[in-house]
């Protein structure tokens, strides 16, 4: 018998993200691949590739993992399992050499939900346990995560994924979000919910578009909850840029020229978790721990600013504005959070940011030592133990209830 919508840890009943997961993801992308991409440019990545994962990829891992002294390896090797210190290693490569357009597929709507519901399955569920919808308008559209859709929600969480503006799906961070439903409940919310706005994607369409759509998934969200001491807003990564860019743009005192005449009010709290907050900064720096490279990134950067220059305008870049009047306006009634690891790309730029708007704002900040980029959302799928699967998690909902009571 399927379990019943009553539990509350989802993800503990589903557990850890396997090889056997693995396997079963790559069945439900191939075929997305060849209709989206092509048969002959996926075979081409798939070969291009095979070097690294026939030797690159074995090597590396056996000689730094079991042949390296402790001192020498990474901070996140030594922290890490080998089944996390596997899947980094391929995303990493991933993230340095397959084109955006195949990374896209990757956490497409199309694989992400068919995958979600492999992992139900294997877990005695015959359907989500915690009720989701798609909600759709002109403007914007994204999805609703609601413990009970027919009761008024005590408290909203409005989240932007991240992927770089060119990659990423709200359907790709379903499983997590059902998990921080479940432990925002498990903190005392009565009936808590959560919007995931999915943006548009470059390169079909580029700044201000996105910002347009969370703009008007924001007043959505407004007109739900009516009342924004009990709204938090959120994001990972390039989603976390597109939060900032809100932000500032709730702080102006015009439209700022994206189709808004009249002022909407802040959200209670702002919780960024690795946000991108310039897009392009001689702050970035590989490191051997993360997954992220930089010149890839400073490109997907300029490619979601379009005709605009990102190191002069906030909006598109939030870590430019140095307008410190603006950044209080701008800013939560209740402060933002902040939490990212230290060896990640944007580690430098993220502690200049602190560094800068907390003299102005209320600004608290976590950072995981030995952490790479969005670890609160990657350590969920790929690590074994559950303090460390909901560690991050539970640190970010526990910050959220204390401002958010």
């Amino acid at each position: 018998m399927a379990r019943g919508p009553e539990s509350h840890d989802l993800m503990l009943l589903l557990g850890p993200v396997s090889y056997l997961d693995c396997l079963v993801f790559c069945v439900f992308l191939a075929p997305q691949l060849i209709w989206h991409v092509g048969f002959f440019e996926t075979v081409w990545c798939v070969l291009q590739a095979l070097p690294f994962f026939s030797v690159k990829l074995p090597v590396g891992l056996m000689r730094e993992r079991y042949f390296l002294p402790p001192e020498n390896q990474s901070l996140f090797v030594q922290k890490a399992s080998s089944f996390e210190d596997f899947v980094i290693r391929c995303v990493r490569y991933a993230f340095e050499h397959v084109p955006a357009k195949i990374g896209r597929v990757f956490f497409s709507k199309e694989v992400a939900l068919p995958f979600m519901q492999f992992r139900l399955l294997r877990h005695g569920y015959f359907r989500c346990p915690v009720p989701w919808r798609e909600h759709r308008e002109e403007s914007f559209h994204g999805i609703w995560l609601i413990k009970n859709p027919e009761e008024k929600p005590d408290f909203v969480l409005f989240y932007a994924h991240g992927g770089g503006f060119s990659m990423g799906s709200s359907y790709f961070y379903l499983e997590f979000l059902l998990t921080w439903l479940s432990e925002l409940e498990a903190l005392g919310y009565s009936n808590p919910a959560i919007f995931a706005l999915e943006y548009t994607l470059v390169p079909d369409a580029a700044f201000p578009t996105q910002l347009n759509e969370a703009v008007r998934g924001y007043e959505h969200v407004l007109k739900v909850v009516q009342d924004p001491s009990l709204l938090c807003v959120s994001g990972d990564s390039a989603g976390a840029t597109l939060i900032l860019s809100l932000l500032l743009h709730l702080g102006s005192q015009e439209a700022n020229g994206i189709g808004y005449g009249r002022r909407l009010p802040v959200p209670a709290l702002a919780v960024l978790i690795s946000p991108w907050v310039t897009l392009v900064s001689t702050r970035h720096r590989n490191t051997v721990s993360d997954y992220l490279d930089v010149k890839q990134l400073h490109q997907y950067g300029m490619q979601f600013a379009g005709g605009k220059m990102p190191e002069k305008e906030p909006l598109v870049s939030p870590g430019c504005c140095k307008d410190m009047s603006l950044w209080k306006r701008s800013s939560p009634s209740k402060g933002i959070y902040i939490t990212y690891g230290t060896e990640e790309v944007f580690a430098p730029e993220i502690e200049d940011f602190i560094g800068t708007v907390q003299e102005t704002v209320v600004v608290k900040s976590e950072a995981a030592v030995g952490g790479i980029h969005a670890w609160p959302v990657a350590s969920l799928f790929l690590s074994s133990n559950v303090n460390e699967r909901l560690g991050g998690l539970r640190t970010i909902s526990k910050e959220i209830r204390q401002c958010i009571p």
